[in-house]
């Protein structure tokens, strides 16, 4: 890790702080969502990939990222991002070459973070991050992009 905590936790507040701006700005969801994962790809070190899959009711539907071209369907328990979908749970990979479930869309990737996005107790999809990195994300990382999420849960319609 090439953060110190200190540095980590100033770095997601200041980007809680840019993302409620953007969201005072604009009410769309899709473009907050496009303009969410530039900003989370341009702030956190090392992300080969970040961005949403959409739960269209059946499976996970590829968003808006930031990154190379991704899987675009993932099945519910399937991968990481399924099974945090499925659990409605955040998740953290240190190293997805050993985690028995994942689904390689990008061999950059080293270790992921994936935050579940449930509003009104209905998933809404999943936040996805990937660094090209192994252990790269902690409890910390959890706890900002979970709120990160709620931030922009908040301004759904």
């Amino acid at each position: 890790m090439s953060w110190t905590t200190e540095a980590k936790k100033a770095a997601y507040e200041l980007l809680l702080l840019q993302q409620k701006g953007l969201l005072e700005a604009e009410s769309n969801w899709l473009a907050n969502l496009a303009n969410s994962s530039a900003l989370l790809n341009e702030t956190l070190k090392e992300t080969v990939f970040a961005g949403y899959y959409l739960f269209d009711g059946e499976e996970l539907i590829l968003g808006p990222f930031q990154g190379r071209v991704s899987c675009t369907r993932i099945k519910l328990g399937k991968g990481v991002c399924g099974e945090s979908a499925a659990t409605q749970q955040t998740l953290i990979v240190p190293n997805v070459k050993e985690h028995a479930n994942y689904i390689s869309c990008d061999g950059a990737a080293m270790s992921e973070i994936v935050v579940p996005m449930v509003k009104a107790g209905e998933l809404v999809g999943v936040l996805d991050i990937d660094a090209g990195v192994f252990d790269m994300y902690d409890e910390v990382d959890q706890q900002f992009l979970e709120e990160y999420v709620q931030l922009l849960l908040a301004s759904k319609a």
